[in-house]
């Protein structure tokens, strides 16, 4: 398996905390990654779409929580990766 990229986000509160991303799509116009907490083994997974305007030099990035939004991207992403499964 390929190294995963860390990347850092700024949380609320002034708060950095950092992800794993294992893949990235884009549907309907909407950027969305898929994060998790551990590189190897059974880490907690998110779905984070991205809200930032075009053209900022940050990405601005939200967790999804929409149900049916939340279960037609997690579909996306069971289907590009093998391994991974959303309990």
């Amino acid at each position: 398996m390929a190294k995963l990229e860390k990347v850092a986000f700024s949380l609320e509160g002034g708060v950095e905390e950092s992800f794993y991303v294992l893949e990235q799509t884009r549907i309907g116009g909407a950027n969305y990654i898929l994060v998790t907490d551990c590189e190897d083994g059974d880490g907690e997974a998110m779905i984070l779409k991205d809200i930032s305007a075009d053209g900022e030099a940050e990405g601005v990035f939200t967790l999804v929580e929409d149900e049916k939004e939340l279960d037609a991207v997690a579909g996306v992403f069971e289907s590009m990766l093998d391994d991974v499964e959303f309990a």
